[in-house]
């Protein structure tokens, strides 16, 4: 017998929030003999919201409010009330899920549907989901290889690789979008991320929170940052900050796991794959100029 049910999924990111409505077809496939097996046989996205930036109080705080407020009028735009969803999921990812709040702020958009699945993402967690997301495991299966799939977001690049369409490895670093934040208007700088501030120092860039965004500089950082994405693929020689640059001191891709194919996706997978206008700055950060150089960076060249 099939039963059809509303599930929600919010994802809170570093850049950017959505919620996403979807009906789902559920189906007991165990005997009438045997414990009930409920699979999902069917399911269909009813309403994707607008995307979100996500709100901050502070470099180290999301405004909880804030984000109940843009959940709670993309309800009201889908139609939908919380006693109307059966499931869901809110997911909080990539740097934000290491604000100091994250788990305050979990427990109050918890109360927005029925029974949910609530976490934090950590980076392993995180890279599956984007992996298969993005069908880099059905790519891999298909095509008989081994493929990786970079999601690079506003605060971290989290890597899955499937082997003929089964997880062999994941990792994840502090490479992304928003690591450095640009005032829209003024064009300064308004925040550095402390890892790409010594990346930066080490390397001779000058740089510093109040700077005019110097194009030429951020492109410099930004190929250093697919340098350190092709390392983490065993296709670039390993570099002094390697190690450094893991999320919360993980570990990277064992040696013997080499991809013959890469796939991105995530937020500044937009601008490897497509064109950017004039404004790089459009977002009030860098994830357009890293893009750039990801797409040019000769690891794709291979």
């Amino acid at each position: 017998m099939h039963e059809v049910i509303l599930s929600v999924g919010i994802d809170i990111g570093t850049s950017t929030t959505q919620l996403v409505f979807s009906e789902l077809t559920i189906e007991n496939q165990a005997t009438s003999y045997t414990v009930p097996r409920i699979s999902i046989v069917d399911k269909k996205v009813i309403f994707r919201s607008e995307i979100f930036f996500t709100p901050l109080l502070s470099q180290t705080e999301i405004d909880g409010e804030a984000v109940k407020q843009i959940l709670e009028s993309q309800y009201q735009k889908a139609g939908m009330k919380p006693e109307d969803v059966k499931t869901g999921a809110v997911i909080i990812t990539g740097e934000t899920a290491r604000k100091e709040n994250a788990n305050v702020v979990l427990e109050t958009l918890s109360g927005l549907a029925g029974d949910f699945v609530v976490a934090t993402a950590g980076p392993d967690l995180e890279s599956v989901l984007s992996g298969r997301g993005a069908g880099a495991d059905t790519f891999s299966k298909e095509k008989r290889c081994v493929v990786a799939n970079v999601d690079v977001g506003g605060g971290t690049s989290n890597i899955a690789v499937f082997d003929h369409g089964s997880l062999i490895g994941t990792t994840c670093l502090d490479i992304g979008g928003r690591l450095i934040k640009v005032d829209r208007e003024t064009k300064r700088i308004t925040y550095i991320y402390s890892k790409i501030q010594k990346l930066a120092m080490n390397e001779g860039i000058p740089i510093s929170v109040g700077d005019l965004a110097d194009t030429a500089r951020i492109r410099r950082i930004c190929t250093l940052m697919a340098d350190l994405i092709g390392q983490s693929l065993h296709i670039q020689p390993k570099s002094v900050y390697y190690n450094e640059m893991f999320t919360n001191g993980g570990k990277g891709l064992k040696e013997e796991v080499i991809p013959t194919a890469v796939t991105f996706s995530g937020g500044v997978a937009d601008y490897i794959y497509q064109e950017a206008d004039s404004d790089l700055f459009r977002y009030g950060d860098i994830g357009i100029i890293l893009g750039q150089e990801i797409r040019k960076h000769c690891f794709l060249q291979q």
